[in-house]
């Protein structure tokens, strides 16, 4: 029996003290495409949309997320009391707007209107479709764009932001807000430590 285990350790000890080595004198052969071309953070092995937007949030197939165009942003313009005149230094937030408006040419805008209680219902009816019909002439006249786009509604003091009937409220409800809708979508960016600068 000593000798059986004795001849199994040997068999064992020489067996494993053999060392089998493989030379390879080819290129291994790459079997999927490691390269990231449109430079996505996505191989080519497993890419589905080349040429994504550099900087866009990306699926693991490398397409971009997309989402509607739906947005509704109140334009910060102060109109003096009883006026629908819009001062030209409000003029860059409205081409804000014309440059969304151009970047996705399908969309179209909704200028608000909107009123203190100061004043009739209809008087004040009257003043808030002038305000916007004021911001829609400029986007169409100063901004180029085609007016077929561009819709204006006044709302009176129907829809106020600030009930009490303090100055500050009457100012604050004297304003007008533009909502951007269209069938174009556009591409979501990724979050980064510079986005806040941008």
């Amino acid at each position: 029996m000593k000798y059986l285990f004795l001849l199994l350790v040997i068999s064992l000890a020489t067996g494993c003290s053999m060392r089998d080595i493989v030379t390879m004198d080819t290129a291994t052969q790459q079997e999927f495409d490691l390269n990231d071309n449109d430079n996505d953070g996505v191989i080519m092995a497993r890419e589905r949309c080349l040429e994504t937007i550099i900087g866009a949030d990306i699926d693991n197939y490398g397409c971009a997320t997309v989402s509607k165009i739906n947005e509704r942003q109140e334009l910060h313009i102060l109109f003096e009391n009883d006026s629908a005149d819009i001062n030209p230094r409000f003029y860059q937030q409205i081409e804000q707007i014309a440059q969304l408006m151009k970047l996705y040419p399908s969309t179209n805008v909704t200028i608000e209107g909107h009123c203190s209680k100061t004043g009739s219902y209809e008087h004040n009816l009257h003043l808030s479709q002038a305000r916007a019909q004021n911001v829609t002439q400029i986007l169409a006249d100063t901004f180029a764009i085609n007016p077929s786009r561009l819709n204006a509604i006044g709302y009176s003091y129907d829809r106020p932001i600030d009930e009490s009937d303090s100055a500050e409220a009457n100012e604050a409800n004297r304003r007008v807000i533009a909502e951007v809708t269209g069938d174009d979508s556009k591409t979501d960016m990724k979050w980064h430590i510079y986005t806040v600068d941008q």
